[in-house]
C-alpha cells in the first residue's frame, strides 16, 4: 500500500503536528447567572456546577476564570418578578442591578470582556422577547425598546451586545442607536441562527423566563431549516453585525458549517444549557468520562467553523488543559 493513513497517527508528536482543528480557552466564552442581593451562589438544580451568583461572590469568581485564561464573559440577568412589566421599563432603569455589576466588573478588571444580552424576556411580565399585544408578538413596537437597554448596557461598559431577540431589523437599529451615541467600539454579536429548540429548558429554570403564555415560534427559527440561517446572516451581517452566531451548537454543526464557508466575519456558537445538562447527567451516573466528552463536543463545534464557543464548560475545560 502507498498510502498508509495510519503513518500519520503513530505517535502523539506526529498526531499534534498534523492536527487540523485547535481548541484553546482563548476560544471560550463563559455564560454567567447574575442575581441581586448579597453574598448568594445559588446552584441551577437542571444545570450542576452552574450558578446564580451575587456581584460580591461573582466578582472572586471572574478572578479566578480569568487565572484560567477565560477573559470573555456573557452576563444573563435573573430579574425578580416585581421588577417586570410588559414594556422591560427595568431593563433601563437607573437602579438595574446588572447594569450595576456590569460597571463593577469593567472597574475591577478592565482587561476582561463583557458580554451583554439584549432582549426582553428577563424582563417581561409575558416572558417574551418581544413586546406582547393581545397574544402576539410585535417586531416594530419591539426594536425602541431593544435600543434603549442596549444604549444602556453601552454606558455600563459593555464590549460586546449579545442581541437574542430575533426580531427582524434589530442589528440595524441597535448599530444606528449605538454610533449615534458615540458607542462605535462596542461590538454586536447577533444571534442570526436561533433556533426554536428543546435544548434551552436549564437556562429558562436559571433566570425564570419562561414565556407566560405560547411559545417562542413565531420569532426563533424552525429546526428544520438551514437555507433560512444564511438568509438571517446576510441580513445581520449588512445591517452591521461584527460576529454572527448559531444557537444551539450541538445539533447546528451543519448550520454553523454553512456560515463559516459564507462569510468571512467571525462565526460563534452558543452550546446551550441543555446540551450541557445532558452530559453532566451521563457522567454523573457513570455513562460517559466527564473531560473525554467536555472535550470532544467543544472541538467538533470547533471544527464545524465556530471561532468563538459560548459553553458552560468554560471553566472546567480551562482547568483540563492547565493540568
Amino acid at each position: 500500500m502507498n498510502i498508509r493513513p495510519r503513518r500519520n497517527r503513530k505517535s502523539a508528536a506526529i498526531r499534534n503536528m498534523v492536527e487540523e482543528t485547535k481548541l484553546g480557552v482563548e476560544n471560550l466564552i463563559y455564560p454567567i447567572f447574575l442575581k441581586d442581593g448579597k453574598n448568594i451562589k445559588d446552584e441551577v438544580l437542571s444545570l450542576p456546577n452552574n450558578f446564580r451568583w451575587s456581584i460580591d461572590r461573582l466578582l472572586p469568581e471572574i478572578e479566578e476564570c480569568m487565572n484560567l485564561g477565560i477573559y470573555t464573559f456573557d452576563i444573563f440577568p435573573a430579574v425578580d418578578e416585581e421588577f417586570k412589566d410588559k414594556i422591560a421599563s427595568y431593563s433601563y432603569a437607573d437602579d438595574n442591578f446588572y447594569l450595576n455589576a456590569i460597571r463593577q466588573i469593567k472597574e475591577r478588571f478592565p482587561e476582561s470582556v463583557v458580554m451583554s444580552d439584549v432582549a426582553m424576556d428577563p424582563y417581561s411580565s409575558d416572558g417574551h422577547d418581544g413586546y406582547v399585544e393581545n397574544g402576539n408578538i410585535l417586531n416594530d413596537e419591539t426594536l425602541p425598546i431593544l435600543a434603549r437597554m442596549t444604549i444602556a448596557q453601552a454606558q455600563a461598559g459593555v464590549d460586546i451586545i449579545g442581541p437574542s431577540d430575533m426580531m427582524d431589523g434589530r442589528v440595524g437599529v441597535l448599530r444606528q442607536a449605538l454610533d449615534e451615541e458615540g458607542f462605535t467600539d462596542v461590538s454586536i454579536m447577533s444571534y442570526s441562527a436561533k433556533y426554536a429548540s428543546a435544548f434551552y429548558g436549564p437556562f429558562r429554570d436559571a433566570l425564570n423566563s419562561a414565556p407566560k403564555l405560547g411559545d417562542k415560534k413565531t420569532y426563533q427559527m424552525n429546526p428544520a431549516n438551514k437555507r433560512e440561517a444564511l438568509l438571517e446572516a446576510q441580513l445581520d451581517f449588512e445591517e452591521g453585525a461584527d460576529m454572527l452566531m448559531v444557537k444551539p451548537a450541538l445539533c447546528y454543526l451543519d448550520v454553523i458549517h454553512i456560515l463559516r464557508e459564507n462569510f468571512t466575519i467571525p462565526i460563534t456558537a452558543y452550546n446551550v444549557s441543555g446540551e450541557c445538562a445532558m452530559v453532566y447527567a451521563a457522567a454523573k451516573n457513570g455513562w460517559l468520562d466527564y473531560d473525554r466528552a467536555v472535550f470532544e463536543m467543544l472541538l467538533s463545534i470547533k471544527r464545524a467553523g465556530a471561532d468563538g464557543i459560548l459553553t458552560y464548560f468554560a471553566k472546567d475545560f480551562a482547568k483540563m488543559v492547565k493540568k
